[in-house]
């Protein structure tokens, strides 16, 4: 809610300056987490080439199913932003919504567990070395039980973020960066009075950071005087099911949407890997700068759903354009200017990641450029897409931005990457321009479909009901 000393500032300047306050935290706590899997990555790499190749493969497996029940979970930062902009009962309404969330996740995570059991089975099944399956079997099955408690953090982070104060959830993940750095490095190499586990060291030492994530946000908004007055625990067993239904139903078409994003890429990676080694390493490269610019438009997204869900419950159309357009505004803004980075230092980007002096590296590096310049060019439509689709999610709109994805990536983009690649030989190059193809087109139906908003099914229930 904006203060009166906002409102004299003039109501844009007031909006951008809540957005960012909101979004900073976001983006920073965003790249925090990526940081405890890069510390994951350096140290594994340190104890051997196969230990780090079991893990990658066990990791991504992970992950592919981390990322998806996140997207089950973030349906609660909109249903809670609402319910704080419309004032009426709003601690009851949250802390049932971060209740039925919660009941969500148990649900979920039952099967995904069953799953994750074998993955060593799927990695077979997958065309992957027998040896390096099992290991990342073994890897697997101790990280898995990671997942719970993961999931209910992001249910907290998403609480936190609702009522605006996102700043403890990154106070949480850096001191969990160290305890992470210290029990992998521990559990490892068998320091600091640990046993020496090696791969399975790694395994526990992640599993206990999912675990510190959870309970030091536990602790946060048990202790916190800002959150305490939502006695988020309390009642945890009484049953809201028009809310866990509603979780649901907002929840599964976000998990679909970030399923078909992060497929895309992954699809992306594996036909390099049709075309050689080469091609592998540059897309490695070029995607790993890609997604260090990604973490400010991510997080300007995960704003956008709050501010605009916020005015959403006040039933205050001027409200939800502000905080639509100036996230829009912001996160379009940053990507260009990454973009201009990109286009005009991309040998110095790539040397952070590839000796340029070393022979071996020549033609990773002139792929790599040539991948970065089409990179360059989707920044701005990536940064669209992802706001548009955080801005929608405001609205409790997620069917149709699903569906928008789906025929973005998957019939646009990987059409083309896959004409230009192979058809007409463009190869990695032409794998790229699918890639900014289908981010095009997603960014161009998100924001007509924002724009035409005053048509959705949810905007006449709210504004005209």
């Amino acid at each position: 809610m904006l203060s009166p000393a906002d409102h004299r500032r003039g109501p844009w300047r007031a909006e951008a300056r809540a957005m960012l306050l909101l979004a900073w935290p976001l983006v920073l706590t965003n790249v925090a987490q990526q940081l405890i899997n890069a510390t994951d990555v350096v140290l594994l790499g340190w104890a051997g080439a196969s230990t780090l190749a079991a893990a990658a493969l066990g990791m991504n497996l992970y992950v592919g199913f981390l990322v998806l029940s996140i997207g089950l979970v973030q349906a609660s930062a909109p249903i809670m932003a609402k319910a704080i902009g419309a004032r009426a009962s709003n601690i009851r309404d949250v802390r049932s919504t971060v209740r039925q969330t919660m009941w969500a996740v148990f649900v979920l995570v039952v099967p995904l567990w069953m799953v994750l059991w074998f993955s060593g089975s799927i990695l077979r099944a997958i065309g992957q070395d027998p040896a390096l399956a099992a290991d990342a079997q073994r890897f697997v099955r101790i990280m898995q039980w990671g997942l719970l408690p993961a999931l209910l953090y992001n249910v907290l982070r998403a609480f936190v973020a609702a009522v605006e104060r996102p700043f403890w959830s990154l106070v949480v993940v850096g001191v969990t960066i160290v305890v992470n750095a210290f029990l992998n490095y521990g559990l490892i190499f068998g320091e600091f009075g640990f046993p020496e586990l090696g791969l399975a060291g790694a395994a526990i030492a992640h599993l206990c950071a999912s675990c510190f994530l959870f309970l030091g946000m536990a602790a946060v908004v048990v202790l916190h005087p800002r959150f305490r007055r939502y006695h988020l625990f309390g009642d945890f067993l009484r049953a809201d099911w028009p809310r866990f239904r509603r979780i649901w139903v907002l929840g599964l078409p976000i998990a679909v949407t970030l399923a078909f994003e992060a497929g895309i890429f992954n699809a992306a990676l594996f036909l390099m890997g049709l075309i050689g080694p080469s091609s592998i390493a540059a897309h490695a490269v070029t995607m790993q700068i890609a997604s260090l610019a990604f973490m400010v438009p991510l997080g300007l997204a995960q704003a956008a759903t709050v501010r605009v869900g916020l005015a959403f419950g006040r039933r205050d159309p001027d409200g939800i354009a502000r905080a639509g357009w100036t996230a829009f505004a912001l996160g379009t803004g940053f990507m260009v200017a990454t973009a201009l980075v990109m286009l005009g230092a991309p040998l110095q980007l790539i040397g952070l990641f590839l000796e340029g002096d070393d022979p071996a590296n020549r033609d990773v590096i002139r792929l790599a450029r040539g991948f970065l310049f089409v990179a360059a060019l989707f920044q701005i439509v990536d940064g669209a897409q992802v706001v548009g689709a955080g801005m929608l999610r405001g609205l409790h709109d997620t069917r149709i931005p699903m569906l928008i994805a789906g025929f973005g990536y998957w019939i646009v983009g990987m059409l083309i990457a896959i004409v230009l690649g192979f058809g007409l030989g463009w190869e990695g190059l032409g794998i790229w321009i699918g890639l900014a193809a289908g981010l095009a087109v997603v960014a161009v139906l998100m924001m007509m479909r924002w724009i035409r908003r005053d048509r959705l099914p949810a905007w006449r229930r709210e504004m005209e009901g």
